[in-house]
């Protein structure tokens, strides 16, 4: 990850004097001397606060005007300034001059993010440039992934957050300055900034400092060439003015139009217009599949009765690009949800279900745009819908089948072209018979249940597909189910696995909407339990995601199931957020609970993988045993650490 220096020092005050008490007057000079030297970093501050709008463009300039008018006409007082107490040394306080102009710079950002969703269509006294489109440098995903999060907070939270990781005030300090920049409840603002979901170096400043934030690095590019000479000399006044409010502001336009519910085109360039050009569109061949060096949604074939309709893949196309105020839109967390970098490739369009479905693939994510059937070429947009779902690193076994459309509890999926068969499986049913799942000639299954209309957890719907097992988490990519070593997962096809899956399917709803792209569930070690209770299974269950961070790691133990209830949910002992705990990278596991044998005993159980030669436990109970299983007397309430030596002499920790 590229990393930049700041580009200005903290504007720590180093003058005689100390800082300005509450009743100081800042003049005019200071103000303005306080906005020269600071000027990119305002600027940047402006630019993070400011709401995400539909040009970088646009927020640049705005960025630039909020700050260009902070100067007063006059003195002003300095008091409400949310300043911090007088402090010595490394931490003197901040410079009331810079204090002053960066309050009057919040004040502007968060009115401007209060007045409308996005940027005005034409703010006011905007930075002119004629002839010129200026935007940031392009960053790499993480500047990506940061810019979405940002956008999704409210204004107040993306203040928080730029004060108190970008200008490093404390907790306190961040209170006070968004109090007196005008925000009712700070505190919610710091929580919904701590909360949300961020990448890496978004804590540190690397990413905050990046070219990607800067409003003063800027590329500058020139507009449409060829229209402007088409106006010639007889528009020529006419002529300058279109191209300043089409270029720099954008030219609204009504209804749907050529471009459906797409917002106006306030930015052209090359590369952006060969992206919206259904001709431009990769198409694979029927049979690429069958030679192709990998199997994955490169080589699926363009599908649907409507491949060929030019209208509506521009449509798509352009919703794409540039989604209207009423279109909804949604992606899987950390896909960006930005345009395509340059001509996609079509997966298929077509009728599903009353809605008028698009996929497209562009080699790192999969879209889904929907429009109503019967409301098709209208006006209204509000029936449009924009999903996306990341997909990099997808093989034929996570590249089986995609969600078409969802209706009343039930989902369709468009299968790969090398899926010939689909059967139905409840897995709480492990001994019920598949009930064939009918593939049309475009590879579309007929409507099957999902497991969010499953009320109290009485199924859990799954499909086979070429071998796989795949469920629906709410998606655009079905999650595959795998069973056993996790350096060798596999599927999920003997007795023992379906059985593990039938005591475990249900706790998948926990993982609903986290962009899962597969779970594994994995039998550690089996323990006698005490008094001749039967034998318990431990297994360790791990959701990996399609972007790597964000998986879930949770340990169960599956006692003998009560009498009726042979496939009895088991009971949950630890889970982890993230780590390589029960993955490839570390296929490790132990853990322990209380368990209340049926004489009414407490005991403490823990077990651990092949690799351990011995458990500990100390604390509300202490003992230890050779092994990898251990079963001490305890009583109820007590708390234990485990821990565990492995054969090389290493120790590790309970899952947590």
């Amino acid at each position: 990850m590229k990393q930049q220096q700041a580009t200005s020092h903290r504007p720590d005050r180093t003058s005689p004097g100390g800082p300005a008490a509450p009743g100081d007057v800042i003049d005019v000079e200071q103000a303005e001397a306080a906005l020269v030297e600071h000027y990119p970093r305002l600027v940047r501050l402006a630019y993070l606060v400011l709401p995400a709008g539909r040009s970088r463009g646009r927020r640049v300039l705005a960025a630039h005007g909020v700050v260009q008018r902070t100067l007063p006409r006059q003195r002003a007082s300095a008091g409400g300034l949310g300043l911090p107490a007088q402090r010595s040394g490394t931490d003197a306080a901040i410079d009331p001059g810079y204090a002053f102009v960066r309050m009057r710079v919040l004040r502007g950002a968060l009115a401007a993010g209060r007045t409308r969703r996005r940027l005005p269509a034409r703010p006011p006294l905007f930075p002119q440039v004629w002839g010129l489109r200026l935007f940031p440098r392009s960053g790499g995903a993480d500047e990506l992934a940061l810019d979405q999060a940002l956008s999704a907070l409210s204004g107040p939270a993306r203040a928080a957050f730029v004060l108190r990781d970008l200008e490093r005030l404390s907790v306190p300090e961040v209170r006070r300055v968004l109090e007196a920049a005008g925000v009712t409840d700070p505190r919610e603002a710091l929580v919904e900034a701590e909360q949300a979901a961020l990448p890496a170096g978004s804590r540190d400043r690397s990413l905050l400092e990046s070219p990607e934030f800067d409003p003063c690095a800027l590329q500058a590019r020139p507009t449409d060439l060829i229209r402007r000479r088409q106006h010639g000399r007889a528009v020529l006044a006419a002529g300058v003015a279109l191209l300043v409010s089409g270029a720099l502001l954008g030219m609204p336009g009504d209804g749907w139009g050529p471009d459906g519910a797409a917002a106006p085109p306030y930015a052209r360039n090359a590369a952006a217009e060969a992206a919206l050009e259904p001709g431009r569109l990769t198409v694979t061949s029927a049979t690429a599949w069958k030679t192709a060096a990998r199997q994955d949604f490169a080589a699926w074939p363009a599908r649907g009765d409507r491949i060929h309709d030019k209208a509506l893949l521009r449509r798509a196309l352009a919703v794409w690009a540039r989604p209207g105020a009423g279109v909804q839109v949604s992606a899987t967390p950390g896909t960006p949800s930005g345009p395509a970098a340059g001509p996609a490739q079509l997966l298929f369009a077509g009728v599903v279900d009353h809605a008028v479905v698009v996929l497209f693939h562009d080699g790192l994510r999969v879209v889904r745009y929907a429009e109503t059937a019967d409301g098709e070429g209208q006006a209204d947009d509000t029936g449009a819908a924009l999903d996306f779902a990341r997909t990099d690193g997808a093989a034929a076994d996570s590249a089986s089948a995609l969600v078409v459309a969802r209706t009343q509890g039930n989902v369709r999926y468009l299968t790969a072209p090398w899926v010939t068969s689909a059967h139905l499986v409840d897995l709480l049913k492990p001994d019920a018979a598949a009930q064939p799942a009918h593939l049309d000639a475009n590879g579309l299954t007929d409507p099957v249940p999902s497991p969010q209309a499953a009320e109290k957890c009485t199924g859990w719907p799954a499909l086979r597909m070429g071998g796989h097992l795949l469920t629906d988490l709410g998606e655009l990519t079905p999650t595959r189910l795998t069973y056993g070593s996790p350096r060798r997962p596999g599927e999920v096809n003997d007795p023992q696995a379906r059985t593990a899956w039938a005591r475990s399917a249900c706790q998948l709803a926990a993982v609903r909407g986290r962009g899962v792209r597969a779970v594994n569930s994995w039998e550690f070690a089996r323990q006698p339990l005490p008094g001749g209770a039967g034998t318990a299974a431990w297994l360790c269950t791990r959701a990996e995601t399609w972007r790597g961070a964000g998986s879930r790691t949770t340990a169960q133990i599956q006692t003998p199931a009560p009498s009726g209830q042979p496939y009895a949910t088991g009971a949950v002992t630890a889970q982890a957020e993230g780590g390589t705990a029960c993955g490839p990278r570390s296929p490790k596991a132990l853990s322990g609970v209380l368990w209340k044998s049926p004489a009414g005993r407490w005991w403490l159980l823990a077990a651990g993988s092949e690799q351990l030669t011995s458990i500990s436990a100390t604390g509300g109970v202490r003992g230890q045993a050779p092994g990898r299983l251990l079963s001490l007397p305890a009583k109820a309430g007590d708390r234990a650490e485990l821990a565990g030596r492995l054969a090389n002499g290493g120790r590790i920790g309970a899952l947590r």
